[in-house]
């Protein structure tokens, strides 16, 4: 893991539930009106994502991109395959609501 691992760089949403050889299971909690730390994910994923609220995602640059139509377009729960992910960050728009998923990292042998 390197000092920018989503568990290192962001710990207050990045949570881990269960690791091993195979997977690494993420609970990821973005309270409302917070943004976290830039962070990375190494390995390609499935986000299941129960508790989604309008989101403003940080690229390495800091150029910043709006997803309202997240939270309303959206079936809850959702599910998505993300890629790995480079320096990034997320900040939950809501005032009132907590971003909430659980990111299953499939670790590449």
């Amino acid at each position: 893991m390197t000092n920018t691992d989503a568990v290192i760089a962001a710990p207050d949403s990045h949570k881990v539930l269960l690791e091993n050889d195979n997977v690494r299971v993420v609970e990821v909690v973005v309270l409302p009106g917070q943004k976290e730390p830039m962070h990375t994910h190494a390995w390609p994923s499935v986000m299941i994502v129960d508790s989604s609220t309008n989101i403003r995602y940080y690229d390495e640059s800091g150029k910043d991109t709006e997803y309202p139509e997240r939270a309303a377009s959206k079936e809850k729960p959702f599910v998505e395959w993300l890629g790995p992910e480079g320096l990034h960050a997320v900040e939950n728009l809501d005032q009132t609501k907590a971003y909430h998923a659980i990111r299953v990292e499939i670790k590449s042998k």
